[in-house]
């Protein structure tokens, strides 16, 4: 019987393998843990938009993809309901952004999660809040 961490370590290893977005992001895992997890990028040219600052987008995706690994990573399925985000600084290509999202709040169905992202000199350049539901759904790990 695995425990709690390595559940939560084999559920974000197995999102990841089928995760497009977030292999096309450069996202790296840093730390995982039940209801946790932290994860890091660098910012690619083209993800710039025409003021020449990174899209907003980028930003969110980051903060989104590690509500998705820690709200998954009890070993059940939960997809978002509710996202938001504010965009405190500035973002530019060669910038190496780290989100770490911890929950706040879980129940049986619904679990809610803060996700500040920052850059590699650990200044605040997003702060990200998103609510998921549980399905109730296990993860199948054996394949």
């Amino acid at each position: 019987m695995e425990n709690a961490k390595e559940i939560a370590t084999n559920v974000v290893a197995r999102m990841m393998r089928d995760d497009r977005m977030s292999q096309w992001l450069g996202i790296e895992i840093l730390k995982v843990e039940p209801g946790s997890c932290t994860i890091r990028m660098v910012v690619r040219e083209e993800m710039n938009n025409g003021f020449g600052i990174t899209h907003g987008g980028i930003t969110y995706c980051v903060a989104d993809s590690a509500l998705a690994f820690a709200s998954n990573s009890h070993g059940s399925h939960a997809v978002s309901i509710e996202t938001s985000i504010s965009h405190v600084k500035p973002v530019r290509a060669g910038d190496v952004l780290t989100a770490s999202a911890t929950e706040q709040s879980r129940s049986s169905r619904i679990a809610v999660y803060q996700i500040p992202v920052v850059n590699q000199e650990h200044v605040t350049v997003a702060l990200f809040r998103g609510t998921v539901f549980r399905t109730g759904k296990e993860w199948e790990l054996g394949d």
